[in-house]
């Protein structure tokens, strides 16, 4: 059964961009993205038409790629189908804290600023935790381990749809796996989240399998099937549609 508190997190991307991270989109029409270097995620209305597609396109540039993350809407012809990827989106069910046993401070979670960017940079290129970008960590918190001061795991906040936040880039370098870093991360996250009055969700790729396992284990449950989708808009620019 659908409920109307959750109703924001299917359409995530827009959601946010008209919200909370209103400072950093950027629009045309009723087209919206992401400046650049924070996130590629794009977003149109939940039934575009031709000339909106038009405007994102225009927004975008001739070539360039449209991340649509999980918008069902399928652009016109002409646009090139660049990945197609099977996901869940999952919630934390309640407003209560985490069960984890590591919901509790814990000194070892370090907070991370902007001075840390070429660190998260380096973690991200060797585990591969999905799209992080130089101003990325501009979206919300993230927090790290660091194990003889190096960071070893990171995991933050993305999408912020009203009364949401999403916990993302979670991950931990392959010479610190097996010891529970990131469901302390995960944890610590959710924690922040729940104090301030919001409910954290986050989304995983069907084919990570070790990622589902543990945010079902801390409590989150499937709320639906996603499809992440990215197109290339059409080389040739096409005219951005009139204000409407």
């Amino acid at each position: 059964m659908v409920n109307d508190d959750d109703l924001a997190l299917d359409d995530p991307v827009g959601q946010s961009l008209g919200g909370r991270h209103a400072h950093l989109a950027r629009r045309l029409g009723r087209a919206a993205t992401y400046v650049a270097d924070v996130a590629t995620f794009s977003a149109v209305s939940t039934g575009p038409d031709a000339g909106e597609w038009a405007d994102l396109a225009g927004l975008l540039g001739p070539g360039a790629l449209a991340d649509m993350f999980s918008c069902p809407a399928v652009p016109p012809p002409g646009w090139e189908p660049v990945f197609s990827l099977e996901g869940r989106q999952l919630i934390w069910p309640g407003r209560g804290r985490p069960g984890h046993p590591r919901a509790e401070p814990d000194s070892h979670v370090l907070e991370l600023g902007a001075d840390a960017t070429p660190e998260m940079l380096d973690l991200v290129a060797r585990t591969q935790p999905g799209p992080f970008w130089p101003r990325t960590h501009e979206l919300g918190t993230y927090l790290g381990i660091r194990v003889n001061g190096t960071l070893v795991a990171m995991a933050g906040e993305r999408l912020r749809p009203p009364g949401w936040t999403e916990i993302s880039a979670v991950c931990t370098a392959p010479e610190a796996r097996g010891r529970g870093h990131a469901a302390r991360l995960v944890s610590a996250l959710a924690a922040r989240i729940v104090a301030r009055g919001e409910r954290p969700f986050l989304h995983v790729a069907e084919t990570n399998t070790g990622a589902l396992a543990l945010y079902e284990r801390l409590g989150f449950k499937t709320r639906k099937q996603v499809t992440f989708r990215g197109f290339r808009t059409p080389c040739t620019r096409e005219p951005a549609a009139a204000h409407r």
